[in-house]
């Protein structure tokens, strides 16, 4: 049962969701991804969550699954058929060291994304990782994949830090 699970929240409810878990003592992760709002009158950097709906909960026992099911903004916990999702510590690292590198990053599920061509990342944060280059609007883009999730994180990588 140890591991790193995905509990779904109510609307724009993760931070709060977040909060109350750890206050009730969990381990948490919820991604925060920094882009820039517009608005009529201004611009502001914000940080909304990278995945909606979705927190991060690492789990010991079965007494924890019950006792975060029922903390005020969860709604279920996320499965593939009759399985509770569960992340890899290495997949959550890689969404740390992704968001720490990049700023406003886009999510894209895994099952949209077109295969192109699968390149190794020579330098920078994401050294020897696999990645997908794929083309949004002319741009090359860095595809990594979350595959217990089924999604994928891209952001906008120079071509010399391929391989």
């Amino acid at each position: 049962m140890k591991g790193w699970y995905v509990i779904y929240t109510k609307s724009r409810y993760e931070k709060k969701t977040a909060q109350i878990l750890t206050e009730q003592n969990f381990k948490v992760y919820l991604p925060l991804n920094k882009t820039i709002s517009q608005w009529s009158d201004r611009k502001k950097k914000v940080e909304k969550p990278l995945f909606s709906s979705y927190v991060f909960i690492y789990l010991e026992t079965i007494k924890d699954y019950l006792r975060a099911l029922a903390i005020e903004g969860v709604v279920i916990f996320i499965k593939f058929g009759n399985r509770l999702v569960r992340v890899l510590d290495e997949e959550i690292d890689r969404i740390r060291v992704f968001l720490n590198e990049f700023s406003d990053v886009e999510l894209r599920n895994s099952l949209d994304i077109k295969v192109g061509e699968k390149r190794r990342i020579s330098s920078g944060p994401f050294e020897n990782y696999d990645c997908e280059i794929i083309k949004i609007d002319n741009k090359k883009k860095i595809c990594v994949r979350i595959e217990s999730l089924k999604y994928s994180i891209l952001a906008e990588m120079h071509s010399y830090h391929l391989i």
